[in-house]
């Protein structure tokens, strides 16, 4: 037993085996990321642009937005940049303090996501079947105490995550990750120690993610609810057209993730590494253009902005 444990190490680095082994198709994907990261960064920036310098957008819904564009941008520069100095760098590794470093960021801003999502979704809620109480309940105070409650809250869930993690030891062999980032569920099957608790915890923190997601459902069912009783098709049309963006961005984000996580652990491969792609680089790149394609205030907004930056030059 104890000759076992003398070929555990601390391993420095890991190597990341990313989506492809194929130099072709990784140069491809080098191009591919760099647009899209690209897209996301200029595309969340004038999100938060717009809605700061525009008096009209300074509203609770547009609060969250600000949000929601700001952790956007952070989820995939904690992502991209690193693993497009990789394809540039020809090199695939990745130390182990960065390693936790990025899982500790990856999972911060993907419960900031949620919850999010969920605030907006009370917002939401709140306008179409209380729009009288509706300045008396979201209130600025509130927004911004919900708004510190998420921040604060993810980050100490991901630090859990991040110190167990930091425990275990790993095997001199085990050091490949079959990911293009540091996935914590991967980290933990490469342990060579006892992650009982790890799992324990990665479920627990998989019922917390699903819990706002829950959150929205029962929210939407209130709001089809009071929509339906509206008298007007005019009506029912502007009530749903104030929602129909935050519940894109729902349907994109959860139905990506859950079909990844929201199964028996042991079934997790390689595979679905394409599947994480999709709510990790192009849900938040798409965002912006839900938000703004599909929202005549953003628009106006857009234009009143893109036209007062050549006088003020």
């Amino acid at each position: 037993m104890s000759r076992g444990y003398k070929n555990e190490t601390g391993v420095s680095e890991f190597l990341l085996l990313g989506i492809t082994r194929d130099p072709g198709q990784r140069q491809v994907l080098f191009w591919f990321f760099l647009c899209m990261y690209l897209v996301t960064v200029v595309g969340n920036t004038l999100i938060i642009m717009v809605i700061s310098s525009d008096p009209r957008l300074h509203t609770p819904m547009y609060f969250f937005l600000t949000n929601l564009s700001f952790v956007d941008l952070c989820f995939t520069t904690n992502l991209i940049p690193k693993l497009l100095a990789n394809h540039v760098a020809g090199t695939w590794t990745i130390t182990y303090p960065h390693c936790l470093t990025q899982m500790y960021f990856l999972i911060s801003f993907a419960n900031v996501d949620t919850f999010l999502l969920a605030a907006m979704a009370l917002d939401r809620y709140v306008a179409i079947c209380k729009p009288l109480q509706y300045c008396t309940i979201i209130t600025p105070r509130l927004c911004a105490g919900l708004a510190a409650l998420v921040w604060v809250s993810s980050g100490l869930i991901s630090l859990v995550h991040t110190l167990l993690m930091s425990r275990l030891t790993f095997c001199s062999s085990a050091r490949e990750i079959s990911h293009f980032y540091c996935d914590a569920y991967l980290l933990m099957k490469m342990a060579c120690s006892d992650t009982r608790i790890n799992r324990c915890v990665f479920l627990g923190a998989v019922v917390l993610f699903v819990a706002p997601c829950v959150l929205i459902v029962i929210s939407y069912i209130q709001i089809a609810g009071a929509v339906l009783r509206i008298p007007s098709a005019m009506g029912r049309r502007k009530a749903l057209s104030t929602c129909s963006s935050h519940l894109s961005v729902v349907t994109l984000f959860y139905g990506t993730v859950l079909g990844i996580y929201i199964r028996p652990p042991d079934s997790f491969s390689a595979q679905d590494t394409v599947a994480t792609i999709m709510y990790t680089v192009v849900t938040p790149m798409l965002n912006p253009f839900i938000y703004s394609l599909r929202n005549k205030d953003m628009k106006e907004a857009v234009r009143r902005l893109l036209h007062r930056s050549p006088k003020s030059s």
